[in-house]
């Protein structure tokens, strides 16, 4: 008997097997470029995120702080989000050795898999030329080749996010609820590595399996329910291990202030990122606002750049163009119009196709997906980075890829060759405008992506000219007009070293001083940074941290009106003692200084921030204490946990400078620095201030 579950894996215009030969050399090609791209010169960004190297140093001296992702390996307090992309990492500094390369090289195999895994995603329903073309455009999504160049979590969050859409696909194919289970799992194993963020995903996968999954509805709320507990079990275990775990004998949760992972997931990496409370932020207007944040308002105003837009802080405006504007732009717009019209086009041509059609599903959860993500994005008011939306990258590739191949392999309607007509025209205008923004910036290709991208669309509506051999080179022209732009950003950014906790993909972009990285609209900006908002980048706007030791090209970037504990150093700035957002930079006499009988200490220094401390730390390879964790908001340790160590000479130096001063939190960083300053001397090394805590200030 014929079900409906006995449907074609392709449509039926797919060209037979024995027509595929070229399929695996094609494959091989992509995922070979991919991996080079991805490798080539991966060193030179240093340690890139120092917040993250640290953690991942600390976690291959120390299994505990390997477990609970600490920021150093004596267990102090650990980083603001869950381990699983730190394990990783670690795991290959443990085989090959503390270096820049042991820790990236992960991150770039996470690339290389994620377009694996969209290709055979795509592949399995829509044939070998959309998965091929899916894996293209991930693989030259500007902020995809930089995140899969970084240290932070997300390269692990969007090959686990690709994969609970891969399995729900499978399980709206055959109905089974192993492949939903498998969802969940990997959805939980997203949750273990960012948080709430991994949540955007789960409306639309529970949506498309709530429409096309092939068993009875009351079924497939069941299975969903299985999939939601194969999600908390997978994710909880760890949070369950933390929660419970004596709090003397573990470290403090970075990001919270009550020592709490339920409070850090619900709290600052949760609810706050979308309202703008999150407690401890450095959002001026947040609800963490302290000292540091308002004096960092001040210099902003001074400087007659206002601190934020409606909704969104220093963070920049919120709105349905938050996407569009000249700090994401840049990063993943290139094809978000396509993405969008194709997925209306596609819908349309599949109206008519059985509830259980895959074609059809894959359509709807990659285009939710889309629209979910991309509108929380545009709305949250807290904390927001040009890179997160690193997320939206597979479901534009994914739109783009089985849209166009949807809507060619019917090109013989007139209103499809309509719709590529005029997706050629959009993409083409779109391309002229990010690239208008940086106008120096291989300045012939806007030109030729705009002439080639009206070609194209007046060929694509001449249907003599979409068969045959001249049809291959309208898809070329195609493939040129929508590619070219975001390749030219992906060289650039391979080409460029990026270092910093905000980064961003491309060449300096006119416009898109929204704060470090460029967090927001036209116009706006924050101290520290360059023309173009561009912390992150190490040509001229900030230097990146080498192993070794210090580099040149350093910026100070002060912020005027901030309090002492910031050791004079700007929010944002770096420089031999660090700051918010950059990694210390320390010399050669002070890692000495600091080596020195570093066995005898549990913390061979403390110093304020853990960007401030990760410096130290990744060049020493011994435990430096981050007071307060990221932004030294973090009452960790209190004045009297701190008095105590010193007591029992747990730590050997204070270092001065980095980020504190009380911002945010009940001030511990600040009281700790200001005692310190009372009751022991300060010295110069390299530049940088720093108090020997084993020879208090003498009271006769």
């Amino acid at each position: 008997m014929t079900t409906t579950l006995e449907q074609p894996k392709v449509d039926a215009a797919e060209p037979p097997p024995a027509r595929r030969r070229w399929e695996p050399w094609a494959l091989g090609a992509l995922l070979v470029g991919t991996a080079v791209a991805y490798l080539w010169g991966l060193g030179a960004s240093g340690w890139a995120n120092s917040f993250y190297a640290a953690a991942v140093q600390a976690g291959s001296e120390s299994w505990k702080a390997f477990f609970f992702g600490s920021s150093d390996a004596a267990n102090s307090i650990t980083v603001d989000k869950p381990p699983m992309s730190l394990w990783l990492m670690s795991l290959s500094v443990r085989v090959f050795g503390l270096s820049s390369w042991a820790m990236l090289v992960p991150q770039a195999l996470l690339g290389v898999g994620s377009v694996a895994l969209l290709y055979a995603t795509v592949k399995r329903w829509f044939g070998a030329p959309a998965g091929l073309l899916a894996g293209l455009v991930l693989a030259l999504t500007p902020i995809a080749v930089l995140m899969f160049r970084f240290n932070n979590p997300d390269a692990l969050l969007v090959l686990l996010m690709i994969a609970s859409v891969w399995a729900t696909l499978r399980a709206v194919e055959d109905g089974r609820t192993r492949w939903m289970v498998l969802t969940g799992v990997f959805v939980g194993f997203g949750f273990l590595t960012k948080q709430l963020q991994v949540m955007l995903v789960v409306p639309p996968l529970a949506l498309t399996y709530l429409v096309a999954g092939p068993p009875k509805f009351g079924k497939r709320l069941a299975q969903c329910f299985a999939a939601l507990g194969a999600m908390i079990v997978s994710a909880g275990w760890w949070l369950l291990i933390v929660e419970l775990w004596p709090a003397s004998s573990r470290p403090w949760i970075g990001g919270s202030q009550n020592n709490s992972i339920l409070e850090l997931t619900l709290g600052y990496n949760g609810l706050g990122r979308l309202n703008g409370e999150e407690t401890g932020s450095v959002t001026p207007g947040g609800g963490g606002r302290g000292d540091a944040a308002i004096a960092m308002g001040e210099a902003m105003a001074s400087d007659g750049m206002p601190p934020g837009g409606p909704g969104g802080g220093i963070w920049g405006s919120t709105g349905i163009t938050r996407m569009f504007e000249s700090a994401q732009g840049g990063q993943i717009a290139w094809m978000l119009p396509a993405a969008l019209i194709l997925l209306v086009a596609g819908l349309a041509l599949r109206g008519r196709a059985p509830r259980v059609d895959t074609q059809r599903a894959s359509f709807l959860v990659w285009g939710l997906w889309l629209l979910f993500t991309g509108l929380t994005f545009s709305f949250m008011a807290g904390i927001f980075h040009a890179y997160y939306t690193v997320a939206l990258a597979p479901a534009v590739a994914a739109l783009v890829a089985i849209g166009s191949v949807t809507l060619w392999r019917r090109r013989d309607t007139l209103w499809v060759r309509a719709v590529l007509a005029a997706t050629l025209l959009v993409t083409a205008a779109m391309s002229w405008v990010l690239l208008e923004r940086s106008a120096s910036f291989v300045p012939w290709l806007k030109w030729a992506v705009v002439v080639v991208g009206v070609v194209a669309a007046a060929a694509v509506l001449v249907p003599a000219l979409t068969r045959g051999r001249v049809a291959a080179v309208v898809a070329l022209a195609a493939l040129f007009t929508g590619l070219a732009g975001p390749a030219a950003y992906a060289v650039d950014t391979i080409a460029t070293p990026h270092t910093g906790s905000i980064v961003s993909a491309g060449p300096d972009v006119e416009g898109a001083r929204g704060g470090p990285g460029g967090m927001g609209g036209p116009g706006m900006g924050a101290p520290g940074m360059d023309g173009a908002g561009r912390m992150g980048r190490s040509d001229g706007a900030a230097a990146p941290a080498m192993p070794g030791g210090a580099v040149s090209g350093a910026t100070d970037g002060a912020v005027a009106g901030a309090p002492d504990g910031m050791g004079g150093m700007g929010a944002m700035g770096a420089g031999a003692a660090g700051g918010l957002l950059s990694g210390s930079e320390p010399g050669a006499e002070l890692v000495a200084l600091l080596e020195q009988d570093s066995g005898n200490y549990t913390w061979v220094a403390a110093a304020i921030g853990s960007n401030s401390a990760s410096g130290y730390q990744l060049a020493t390879e011994d435990p430096v204490m981050p007071i307060g964790g990221f932004n030294g908001s973090d009452p960790s340790p209190t004045l009297e946990q701190f008095q105590q160590y010193v007591a029992d000479g747990k730590i050997h130096y204070f270092i001065a400078g980095g980020r504190g001063g009380g911002m945010g939190g009940d001030g511990t960083a600040s009281e700790i620095s200001t005692w310190v300053q009372e009751n022991f001397t300060a010295v110069t090394v390299d530049g940088v201030t720093l108090y020997d805590l084993t020879a208090p200030v003498s009271t006769d």
